[in-house]
């Protein structure tokens, strides 16, 4: 089952090390098929308020998504983003693309 690492990142601070980190992190996405599919762009408020900036990335598993997470290669530039961004990430299952809104009441 498709899963999403998501961030919603506030407070970044655009400088050396973030830039560093951006040049860094799709190698790291690479060995465990992950893309990303948002990116930060300034969304269109609808409704409520939102502040930050949104991140999603498809990984083809929980095994892929965790497995990038925790790879030292991503370790290793994690820093670059807690250091120079505050926010919070989580990895989150998809549904499939039969699902209705009412299956969560199963």
């Amino acid at each position: 089952m498709t899963h999403y690492a998501i961030a919603n990142l506030t407070n970044v601070r655009v400088g050396a090390g973030i830039v560093e980190y951006l040049e860094r992190i799709d190698a790291t996405l690479a060995p465990y098929d992950g893309h990303f599919i948002v990116h930060g762009n300034p969304p269109e408020h609808l409704e409520g308020e939102w502040a930050g900036a949104l991140v999603v990335i498809e990984f083809p598993s929980y095994e892929a998504a965790r497995g990038w997470y925790d790879s030292p290669a991503y370790q290793e530039i994690l820093p670059l983003r807690t250091n120079n961004s505050d926010g919070v990430t989580m990895i989150v299952e998809g549904v499939d693309r039969d699902h209705v809104a009412t299956d969560v009441l199963a």
